[in-house]
């Protein structure tokens, strides 16, 4: 049966009651844990019930499926643009070049990767998306290329094991990511291989996926600088997003502003100790993935290739000659043999020694590799001689999922290649000289660690942990935005009006364990990812951060007490006996429950290979590929596209909250006229990198070179004929010195304008070593200050509220406009927002 509603609705009906009522049966069990909110207990079970649902079908029922329509709310904008050959080869070329001839070897050629499809079938077609909230898109239009819309853009590559998933299964996620950021979600269009325009393994193997993602990217940098984009994944996506930026590093190609890698997927040998615990709040099987045998998947292995060519070189003639394959010989996963290597594709089949025995795996174990492609370093980026020099990254993790570990551990290697770099195995073959692993300075790296959340947490948008988690992704995203173009960034400040806040007033108070002591991880930290919120100083590259499920922070421990970054280079890439143990044995199983299919789908490709492999001139594609077999009947799937219902309510669901969030921001400025937005600038975290970090001078697609300075603001330049007379002189508010608690940086901040009488020496002391506020940050400066990186107003801490969308006036503020020569704003809605440009300043001589 196929993945219809109908059969997706039957299987899943009984998972929602029975968790929902051992959701309250068990509830004290849940407590501190995320699936203590009902949203996440029924969302991660639905998942994996799903998964467990699919895997009895082919994988192609599953890539049909989430490729179906998903209906965008009418708030959202939705553009589709095609990707011209003008980007492809580019594309194609810079990652030839990256492989090398050895990499081409084992990929098995450089043309049969770039086929998309029969001559003449624009389905074949690159598709992208733009995705934006409806009333940017009004604004933008209206202002046209100078809307700040255009200087945020995301590109988004969405995950799925590289097998399954789109742009559709995404759409709630990136909808949110473009209302957060106040941008424009780029992301390639998802229909999957039902109309071959999204190459999605098996049927589209490393590198295709890379192919278009990099030709994604080439297609924005023609209308946009690499300074106004950053790249956002998950899961597959993410590693693919690393090996995107180390291509742009190593070929010359402009870097982007930054990244955000939200679970990434980074060691497919899975060599990492998490992926063999027991992982009880995540949704991946233990096993991996399995899927009833098709055409698809699994491919043949070299023995079957090898027995399959031999009987169609006896009598080609014949397309339906059976071959007498035994169904023992075809359930076995796994055989104690040595063999040599598939031409063209490099080292043995990966082995491990079990009670004695070495066992040779033989049958391709993931999708979207050959098992000699898992150990690349384009395909498993932790493999990669260094991960230095790249913009900044925000590396997500849950702490319950099964891929923490090589998470956690390619966070501290990107931020000191040196200290974990690959074993000498890796290095002989990608680096013999040693240059590369110590060429490039440490990447920059934001790692949260949110305690007790699943793979790619996002997916459950709807339930009250992740809601932080889309907070932290917007305010990093508008950091390295602000950073890049070395400017402010107004990004939405929703935090009055988004129901995560309002319903989360427990979180101020920290848990009490059943001993009477607070959790540590529950102290009245500053909540994660509030927009607008500044991030804190780097610490030798990183800011290392663990997250409860109330979005508070706290800082994880040193490196040196983390097990996983004690793990010697040897041991990386080494594949777990005890995880290829479950793996055989999960598809010993498989095999014999669905051995009639299995040999059905042998008997398939015997007559389809009558028609004989398609190999590119002297290529040999690897078994799974389509290319190879393009012209065999039925290689190509059915064409059509329709609405999924089961997607598009889960869709619609999670929709819900940005739906309400917008109406409450809607009704909150008609009645009180008053702006819903914050900026971002570099802030602390700036400041603390180094200047070897520094943005460079940027070559642009069309060859031009455009100094990173340029963009950076400049304050207004004042008449001479104007001098500041008379002098302002700041009073002091409620009787207090200016060395008051009151003072904050704001404040201070005047004190660097020409005309403004200094403060008394002690005070000036007591104001130079006094600490920055920790607050969150809503800053809209005063136009008055010197110098920019001096105005810091701060929100939400007991000292200072800078002038926000909620209108308060603190001491400081209050002090500014009843100082004399300053001129208080005409009305309430022009005080609430205001740029540093518009702000009136006058002087005794020129006011009236």
């Amino acid at each position: 049966m196929a993945l219809s509603s109908f059969s997706i609705g039957v299987a899943l009906t009984p998972t929602v009651v029975s968790t929902l009522f051992s959701h309250y049966l068990h509830r004290k069990n849940r407590q501190g844990k995320p699936t203590v909110h009902l949203s996440y207990d029924e969302g991660i079970s639905i998942i994996r019930e799903f998964i467990t649902f699919s895997s009895k079908r082919p994988i192609e029922y599953i890539q049909e499926f989430t490729a179906q329509r998903v209906p965008a709310p009418h708030w959202v904008k939705i553009e589709r643009v095609a990707i011209a050959d003008e980007f492809l080869d580019p594309a194609a070329a810079a990652i030839t070049k990256q492989l090398g001839p050895d990499g081409i070897a084992r990929v098995g050629g450089e043309k049969w990767w770039q086929w998309r499809g029969p001559a003449g079938d624009k389905n074949g077609d690159l598709k992208a998306e733009w995705i934006e909230m409806h009333s940017d898109y009004n604004e933008r239009k209206h202002e046209g290329k100078n809307h700040s819309s255009n200087k945020r853009i995301m590109l988004y590559i969405h995950g799925g094991a590289y097998y399954f998933g789109s742009v559709q299964t995404h759409r709630y996620q990136l909808q949110r990511h473009a209302r957060k950021l106040k941008g424009r979600v780029f992301a390639r269009y998802g229909k999957a291989i039902v109309q071959a325009d999204y190459r999605l393994a098996p049927q589209f193997p490393f590198p295709c996926s890379l192919h278009d993602s990099l030709a994604a990217y080439l297609y924005l940098l023609r209308d946009h600088r690499p300074e106004d984009i950053i790249f956002a994944g998950d899961s597959a996506g993410g590693g693919m997003i690393l090996s995107m930026l180390v291509i742009c590093r190593d070929q010359g190609l402009p870097l982007p502003a930054g990244a955000i890698l939200i679970s990434p997927w980074v060691d497919l040998t899975h060599s990492f100790p998490s992926i063999v615990k027991e992982n009880p709040g995540d949704y991946i099987p233990d096993h991996g993935f399995l899927h009833r045998p098709s055409l698809a998947w699994p491919p043949p292995n070299e023995d079957e290739i090898r027995e399959i060519k031999e009987a169609v070189k006896r009598n080609p003639t014949i397309p339906n000659e059976r071959v007498n394959v035994s169904e023992s010989g075809q359930e076995n996963t796994a055989v104690i043999s040595s063999s040599q290597a598939p031409k063209g594709h490099g080292r043995p089949p990966p082995s491990c020694v079990i009670n004695g025995d070495t066992i040779e795996v033989k049958d391709q174990i993931h999708m979207y590799a050959t098992n000699d492609l898992l150990f690349h370093p384009l395909v498993s980026p932790i493999f990669q001689p260094s991960l230095g020099g790249l913009p900044p990254l925000q590396v997500i993790s849950g702490g319950g999922e099964m891929l923490r570990d090589e998470q956690f551990y390619v966070a501290h290697k990107a931020a000191n290649p040196v200290a974990y770099p690959p074993n000498d195995t890796f290095l002989d073959e990608f680096d013999p000289q040693r240059e590369i692993v110590s060429r490039y300075p440490g990447t920059y790296v934001q790692l949260q660690v949110w305690d007790d959340l699943c793979h790619v947490a996002p997916i459950l948008s709807f339930t009250p942990p992740v809601k932080f988690m889309f907070r932290s992704i917007a305010q990093f995203g508008a950091w390295a935005l602000a950073r890049a173009q070395r400017s402010t960034v107004e990004i939405v400040n929703d935090d009055e009006v988004s129901h995560v806040s309002s319903s989360e007033s427990e979180a101020t108070q920290p848990t009490v364990s059943r001993s009477g002591h607070k959790d540590p991880h529950d102290l009245p930290t500053p909540t994660v990812g509030k927009a607008g919120d500044p991030l804190p100083p780097f610490k030798d590259r990183m800011i290392r951060q663990g997250v409860n499920k109330r979005g508070h922070v706290y800082h994880l421990e040193p490196p040196s007490k983390c097990p996983v970054l004690q793990i010697p280079p040897e041991s990386v890439g080494t594949i777990n006996p005890n995880l290829l143990m479950k793996w055989m044995l999960a598809k010993e199983e498989w095999d014999h429950k669905f051995a009639k299919d299995k040999v059905r789908v042998h008997h398939e490709r015997l007559e389809g290979l009558a028609h004989g492999f398609q190999e590119f001139e002297g290529e040999t594609p690897p078994p799974s590929a389509l290319a190879a077999r393009r012209l065999a009947p039925g290689a190509l799937p059915p064409k059509g596209l329709r609405v999924s219902y089961p997607m598009a309510m889960w869709s619609k669901f999670a929709s819900k909250h940005d739906r309400r969030t917008i109406q409450r921001e809607h009704d909150l400025e008609t009645r009180s006229q008053r702006s819903r937005r914050t900026s971002v600038e570099a802030g602390r975290a700036g400041a603390s990198m180094e200047e070897d970090q520094e943005l460079k001078d940027k070559t642009q697609p069309n060859g031009t070179s455009e100094k990173a300075s340029s963009s950076t603001p400049q304050l207004p330049a004042i008449p001479p004929e104007k001098p500041f007379t008379p002098l302002i002189v700041l009073p002091n508010y409620d009787g207090k010195s200016s060395n008051d608690e009151y003072e904050n940086a704001s404040t201070r901040a005047l004190f660097h304008v020409p005309g403004t009488i200094p403060p008394t020496t002690a005070d000036s002391k007591s104001m130079h070593h006094r600490s920055a506020s920790h607050g969150g940050s809503a800053t809209i400066r005063s136009g008055l200050t010197s110098n920019p990186a001096d105005d810091a107003s701060t929100l939400d801490d007991d000292r200072s509220l800078a002038v926000t969308g909620m209108g308060v006036e603190a001491a400081s503020t209050r002090a500014v406009l009843h100082a004399d020569g300053v001129i208080r704003p005409t009305n309430e809605s022009y005080s609430v927002f205001s740029s540093r440009d518009s702000l009136p300043l006058t002087n005794g001589a020129n006011h009236d």
